[in-house]
């Protein structure tokens, strides 16, 4: 029996190693991915390399894998794909604990097929790590629940702070209730006190390295500060409409269909089935009601702040922190199913209906990774790897690196950080001006400018050098050009000039229309060159 399981694990974890392995992408993803690509080589969260809160443990790991594939993607895309495969079995273990092997079994089936968990396993991004650690972290905090040891669970969630701080704020009340509710703890309070003060160690341990790398507290805090009134704060339930939070938690109910596909379909199939079975817990006599209650405390922290305070579909891999409990959840509603489902025909040798329709849903999921029209599916990453070469390859046969400078904007694919990664060479400036922390007594506008794959937060262009300006293509969608359309009504339309290459329209101004775009932070050219003052960020 235990050879059994064994085998079938890792059968289950190769399969999801492969799977990545062999539709990983190929450059990197996501503005995000190029933040922590330029994190590997100087670390400063202020100039967003990578962005805060700065993912400290994250980087140091992916600095190490670097020291073996001296290719930034490559290394990041490698901790992806080995965080599915131990997600893959810390799931399988999660659901072998809560509902038996079977469950277990389509649990692993569920993370394999996943269209969400498939994607975030090929990409250069931490949600996936974060989905590994949620997966350890229920299965650590459980067994708290029911008796087991504390320090492991508490320096664990230590390290996966460090890795995405966020995981403090989903899973550390799961922590906090496993800690009230083991029976031998509730005599001992110090022995909570220990427990608490193991986690903080644990996070400060790596955070004053990283406050410290960052430039220092007022730095850190600054560029941290600024991000959030900048993004999330925009539109919390505090300061926004209803509407907004209503829009978000569609938002997640879209998100789970994309992240689980056809499983909504054995579930029904499953209730159709007349299952009366209750979902129960397997270990320590624990109640259904306990295990439910379990659950419920792992997943309302992410969904409130999901749908109260900030999501957006781009960043759907958010949702992945919550993923395995799901899982497990969704792995006994379709095992039951299965076993229990009759629908075949008896004859020899005939292929059982329902075995066909398992397939038939694996095989849908597998569709909607591969071929969905949507930005998380292997069918957008490689729409985006073909535009970029294209544009790598077209964009210098349009303009010349010694005298044009590249404005991009701040998007997660093609956007200005592409451009000054992928063509470092040349200038490149992000559109609009942003309000960031300065060395000045009082915050500043300031532009995000990046040259031979470096960043620094510049107040004053220096515009002397350039004869012309050009616009990053962004992708080639209605909502992209939609938001070109009014900023290029500012620009002079008689100064334009486009030249066409390949798919691509290449668009150029004078330099001297930039102020159009950064009026705070061009200054008039004085003899054909202006003063420069830049804030560099080391």
């Amino acid at each position: 029996m235990a050879f059994e399981r064994n085998r079938e694990l890792t059968l289950l974890i190769a399969a999801v190693g492969i799977t990545r392995f062999t539709f990983r992408s190929h450059a990197l993803y996501d503005i995000d991915s190029v933040n922590f690509a330029l994190a590997i080589n100087h670390f400063s969260p202020a100039a967003y390399q990578p962005h805060p809160p700065g993912y400290f443990l994250y980087v140091l790991l992916a600095k190490l894998v670097n020291l073996l594939f001296q290719d930034p993607n490559t290394s990041l895309v490698s901790l992806s794909i080995a965080a599915s495969c131990g997600a893959a079995w810390a799931i399988h273990k999660l659901a072998a604990e809560w509902f038996g092997r079977r469950a277990a079994t389509f649990a692993g089936l569920i993370f394999l097929c996943s269209p969400l968990a498939w994607f975030h396993g090929t990409v250069a991004l931490t949600y996936m790590i974060e989905a590994f650690f949620s997966a350890v972290l229920g299965l650590l905090f459980w067994r708290v629940r029911n008796g087991g040891p504390v320090s492991v669970a508490a320096i664990t969630l230590g390290i996966a702070a460090g890795i995405r701080p966020s995981t403090l704020l989903f899973l550390g009340p799961l922590f906090l209730y496993s800690l009230l509710c083991q029976k031998s703890l509730r005599q001992k309070s110090n022995a909570r006190v220990r427990a608490l003060l193991l986690l903080t160690v644990t996070i400060l341990a790596w955070a004053i390295p990283m406050i410290q790398s960052s430039g220092g507290w007022g730095v850190y805090s600054g560029a941290l500060w600024t991000l959030w009134t900048l993004v999330p704060a925009q539109q919390t339930v505090v300061n926004s409409s209803l509407v907004n939070s209503l829009v978000r938690a569609i938002t997640i109910a879209y998100i789970g269909l994309l992240a689980f596909g056809s499983v909504a379909i054995i579930w029904i199939l499953a209730l159709l089935s007349r299952i009366s079975h209750r979902d129960g817990a397997s270990q320590a006599s624990l109640t259904p009601s306990q295990l439910r209650n379990f659950i419920a405390v792992w997943l309302l922290p992410g969904l409130l702040f999901f749908t109260f305070v900030f999501l957006k579909f781009v960043n759907a891999g958010y949702l992945l922190v919550l993923f395995p409990p799901l899982c497990a959840w969704l792995g006994l509603r379709a095992s039951r199913w299965y076993g229990q489902t009759t629908w075949y025909n008896q004859t020899a040798g005939a292929v059982p209906l329902k075995v066909f329709l398992l397939s038939a849903a694996m095989a849908f999921n597998t569709a909607i990774f591969l071929f969905a029209p949507v930005y998380c599916s292997y069918r957008g990453v490689r729409e985006f790897e073909r535009e970029l070469g294209q544009i790598r390859a077209e964009l210098p046969k349009a303009v010349s690196p010694s005298d044009t400078l590249i404005v991009g904007f701040d998007s997660h694919t093609l956007g200005y950080r592409h451009a000054g990664y992928y063509l470092g060479n040349y200038s490149t400036v992000q559109y609009p001006e942003v309000l960031l922390p300065s060395t000045k007594k009082a915050a500043a506008k300031q532009v995000f400018s990046m040259a031979h794959q470096d960043t620094w937060l510049a107040d004053d262009l220096g515009t002397g050098r350039y004869r012309q300006f050009v616009l990053f293509p962004l992708p080639n969608a209605a909502q992209y050009n939609e938001f070109l359309a009014p900023l290029l009504t500012k620009l002079p339309a008689e100064d334009r000039k486009t030249i066409r290459i390949g798919q691509h329209d290449y668009s150029t101004w004078p330099i001297r229309d930039l102020a159009i775009l950064f009026p705070t932070t061009t200054s008039p050219c004085i003899g054909g060159v202006n003063s420069v003052a830049s804030v560099y960020i080391r």
